[in-house]
């Protein structure tokens, strides 16, 4: 279980650090294979953009992962990163 009090890791980091890293695969290079602009790529990779579902599809279908992996990555990220700061009390049902 990951610390309740980190944000999760972007996955533009896991997609540099885990496959492009160890695969010798430049950002150039994937995007190309992608069909995608580099900005795009670069942008995830520096965590300034989200992996959307049709970048999901892309980077599991080109790195043997599943589009689920990528969109989990996203959402724990982004989950973590706008919870608020105060909580709310639970909506009570009258009577």
């Amino acid at each position: 279980m990951p610390p309740k009090h980190r944000i999760p890791t972007h996955p533009g980091k896991i997609l540099l650090e885990e496959f492009l890293v160890p695969m010798g695969i430049t950002q150039v290079e994937l995007a190309a294979h992608l069909g995608v602009s580099i900005q795009r790529i670069n942008e995830i990779v520096r965590g300034k953009r989200g992996v959307s579902p049709e970048t999901a599809w892309l980077f599991a279908q080109a790195l043997g992962t599943t589009p689920e992996f990528w969109t989990n990555l996203q959402v724990q990220h982004d989950l973590a990163r706008t919870k608020p700061a105060r909580g709310i009390r639970r909506l009570k049902r009258s009577a």
